[in-house]
């Protein structure tokens, strides 16, 4: 019984720490495979408490049937770890599309020798007095599970080196999971009569809870919270309403304070799935530095207003923000959803046009929204940005060209 209360513990604290996940439905790609994953490890934790009932009370054939569902438990987690991961980095190279097969692989062979161990031995076995033996493909399956975990994990923390420090936090703690649940996998093979695998995945569910699906919590709430300080502080300062803290002053577009409060308002709709279909275009003023330096602010504050008309005019049915200096968001539902293609595709024309007379020249990118793998607005807008940069690139070879 005492190797039973470790699972028992496990199982309750997983689903009290875990039930907002486990209990509400979301389409977003990496919160569907972790909760996937979090039943599937309370099935394993729930095999685990009658493994160490029925095996102290010699029940052998119940124990056999009990043993494997752990395994096939076990096997299905590690399975959906992989997946969970390959959602949550959402990423398509090399590396994902190894640890998707090799996820499948791991999980036929684990069935395929449990199959064969009905009639040869090849994982465990119960001696005539009832004792478990381990066999050696159960050895070699751990030692599988422990590989699946490393790799990941130091993949992940070197992954994690080129993000920015918050989402750097999130790719750090899975691959403490990763190496917690080696660390302890490890010990379950010198231990096999020990409940460290349910420790491992007690451990690695909190880690995961308190430093990533809390820290999301927290992030969000500070989001607010800033939205709501710099509203109390500009009204102070202002003097003005509501309507000239959503209002930037020089364009008379949204200001960066409405765009930080539609942007949560866009999480929000993604998570709910109600927002099907939208595109996030990114604007970037080319020379606005150089006019600044060589004709004086004033020119370049007409520099800004002249571009923010373009952008306007060309997105009429749209919002466009001011987000900096010399950068603009317009976002894209609607008719200007449908025309997408033929804006941009006429914006970049004018940009060229405007680059041969002197005129206003604007570098743009535009992304769509993705619902099978965009969790935030974030990872539309980061693919918006680089096109934008490479657009920018584009608009500079151009000019090389003319001069």
């Amino acid at each position: 019984m005492e190797y039973s209360i470790v699972a028992i513990l496990a199982l309750l604290i997983l689903l009290i720490i875990n039930y907002d996940i486990i209990r509400t439905k979301t389409k977003r790609a990496a919160y569907i495979a972790y909760r996937r994953f979090l039943l599937v490890v309370a099935v394993y934790f729930i095999s685990d408490i009658f493994w160490g009932i029925l095996y102290e009370a010699k029940l052998i054939a119940a124990v056999y049937a009990d043993t494997v569902v752990y395994y096939i438990a076990m096997a299905a987690a590690v399975f959906l770890w992989t997946q969970a991961v390959i959602a949550y980095l959402n990423e398509n190279n090399t590396f994902t599309h190894a640890l998707y097969y090799a996820g499948w692989v791991y999980m036929f062979f684990d069935i395929i020798t449990l199959a064969v161990n009905f009639f040869i031995p090849i994982k465990f076995y119960f001696d005539k007095d009832g004792i478990y033996h381990a066999c050696t493909i159960r050895y070699i399956a751990l030692l599988i599970q422990i590989l699946l975990f490393l790799v990941t994990s130091l993949y992940i923390l070197i992954f994690s080196s080129h993000t920015d420090k918050k989402i750097r936090h999130r790719h750090l703690t899975i691959g403490v999971f990763g190496i917690v649940m080696s660390l302890l996998i490890i010990l379950q093979t010198v231990y096999p009569l020990l409940p460290l695998y349910s420790i491992g995945y007690l451990l690695g569910t909190c880690i995961v809870h308190t430093f990533i699906l809390e820290r999301q919590k927290e992030d969000y709430r500070e989001e607010l919270e800033e939205l709501i300080s710099r509203d109390k502080t500009q009204k102070m300062e202002l003097g003005s309403t509501r309507q000239l803290v959503y209002t930037d002053i020089l364009t008379g577009v949204k200001s960066k304070y409405a765009y930080i409060e539609t942007k949560l308002k866009i999480d929000e709709r993604i998570s709910t799935g109600e927002l099907k279909e939208f595109a996030i275009a990114v604007f970037d003023l080319n020379n606005l530095k150089t006019i600044n330096d060589t004709q004086g602010h004033d020119a370049g504050d007409k520099y800004i207003k002249d571009s923010c008309c373009i952008i306007c005019r060309q997105f009429q049915h749209s919002p466009v923000f001011r987000i900096g200096g010399d950068e603009f968001v317009a976002l894209l539902e609607g008719e200007d959803f449908k025309n997408r293609e033929t804006l941009i595709e006429t914006f970049n024309l004018q940009m060229e046009e405007n680059l041969h007379n002197g005129r206003e020249v604007i570098s743009c990118g535009m992304e769509e929204f993705d619902p099978e793998h965009d969790i935030n607005f974030s990872n539309i807008f980061e693919r918006a940005d680089k096109k934008m940069y490479n657009r920018k690139r584009i608009l500079k070879g151009i000019k090389k060209q003319d001069s």
